[in-house]
């Protein structure tokens, strides 16, 4: 049977598939040295997504500082081979911005 879809977290907490469920969640989950992704990351890729399509990401931010998401994001980002130094200039002060309206928020 072919591996079904992998799940696409929206902003909303959505439902996945028997198929789905059935493909990307684990058995048995272990905990090896701290971490639920033992062995090769890209395996627990599919399970990660389910979890966070259930729970929506307007949930799973809510629960992190902003500032550890737009750490994440330009970390990411920068990472982008797409990236010119002028887009790469634009990513910096951008998120440069966004850490200084996030500061006031998080101060508080």
């Amino acid at each position: 049977m072919p591996q079904p879809p992998l799940p696409q977290p929206q902003l909303d907490r959505t439902p996945i598939t028997l198929d789905q469920y059935e493909a990307y969640t684990p058995e048995k989950l272990e905990l090896i040295h701290g971490f639920y992704d033992y062995g090769y990351p890209d395996d627990f890729k599919g399970f990660y997504l389910a979890i966070l399509t259930n729970m929506g990401l307007s949930a799973a931010v809510s629960h992190v500082p902003i500032s550890k998401w737009l750490a994440t994001i330009q970390e990411v980002a920068l990472q982008n081979p797409k990236l010119d130094d002028a887009l790469r200039d634009r990513l910096v002060k951008g998120i440069a911005e966004l850490n200084a309206v996030v500061e006031c928020l998080e101060s508080g």
